[in-house]
């Protein structure tokens, strides 16, 4: 029987927050079934937050509290936990940014913008401020940062296995000037080719296929069960019912049989970087003057 491993509590405050949930747990005597009990949250919830990461919810910090008689430590924790968690993201991705460092797989289905851990800065820098038009310069480029800097998981000793599935309209739909799609499309082409990853392309010929309805992302991990995903406009949900994850992931196999092959894929986004590069990209639309 393997060891167990301890999380590092010194690594950020998510991981002391949930050594100590683990310590005190232990120090009771209970498992992490007993803790759960009562909760309405699952086993493999608790232990992702105890292994740092996930951050506990103020429900069942409370619940936490009053099982081990804490006298409202973790809940006065959970803003503490929640600030070091965020680091520029979206307080609704916060959980999944740090559950990437963690993954063994990670599967993306991108119907409308271009997965986080491909895209570049000028990209990232248009669609935050598309997506938030009032925000400062600064709180731009935290958001830039942020997102930057999750692409720096594939530096770890044991990367994730990344495959992603593009819609072929996010190659063709220029949201930056052309030189920069141009930068964008060889940077994704870098990036599978440097970390060994796998790319393919949805056609826009394909009229009806497996999740038309959103971005998806499934997630496999070594010591937890799988996860899936799913994102719109300014919130998002978290999926790790069994019966649903599994169905997710069935759709995510049909959807790759869908899609283009490997060769074509790669083979299609450089040749479209090449058409941004000498100007004869035409999908994006003319600006004429009124008359």
């Amino acid at each position: 029987m393997p060891s167990r491993k301890d999380p590092d509590a010194s690594a950020n405050v998510p991981s002391f927050y949930g050594a100590e949930l683990r310590f005190r747990r232990e120090q009771a005597g209970l498992t992490l079934e007993q803790l759960a009990e009562g909760s309405f949250r699952g086993i493999p919830f608790l232990s992702q937050i105890e292994r740092g990461e996930r951050r506990m919810p103020v429900d069942l910090a409370r619940h936490v509290d009053k099982v081990l008689k804490t006298d409202g430590f973790f809940e006065r924790r959970c803003e503490d936990a929640r600030k070091a968690r965020q680091s520029g993201h979206a307080e609704y991705f916060a959980d999944v940014a740090e559950m990437e460092q963690h993954a063994e797989t990670i599967e993306e289905w991108a119907p409308m913008l271009v997965p986080g851990l491909l895209q570049t800065a000028p990209y990232t820098r248009a669609v935050v401020r598309a997506a938030m038009p009032r925000a400062t310069a600064q709180e731009v480029e935290a958001k830039v940062e942020a997102r930057m800097r999750r692409a720096e998981l594939f530096d770890a000793e044991r990367p994730p296995a990344f495959w992603a599935i593009l819609d072929e309209s996010l190659i063709r739909r220029s949201l930056v000037p052309d030189q920069e799609m141009a930068e964008l499309l060889e940077h994704i082409l870098g990036v599978v080719d440097a970390t060994r990853s796998i790319l393919q392309v949805m056609p826009e010929t394909s009229l009806a296929h497996p999740f038309m309805m959103g971005m998806t992302k499934v997630m496999t991990f070594r010591e937890a069960p799988p996860l899936v995903y799913l994102e719109g406009l300014h919130s998002s949900q978290l999926i790790d019912y069994p019966a649903l994850v599994k169905q997710y992931r069935e759709q995510y196999d049909l959807l790759r049989a869908a899609a283009l092959s490997t060769e074509a894929s790669l083979a299609l986004i450089q040749a479209t970087a090449e058409d941004y590069r000498n100007g004869k990209h035409r999908d994006r639309p003319e600006h004429r003057p009124l008359e």
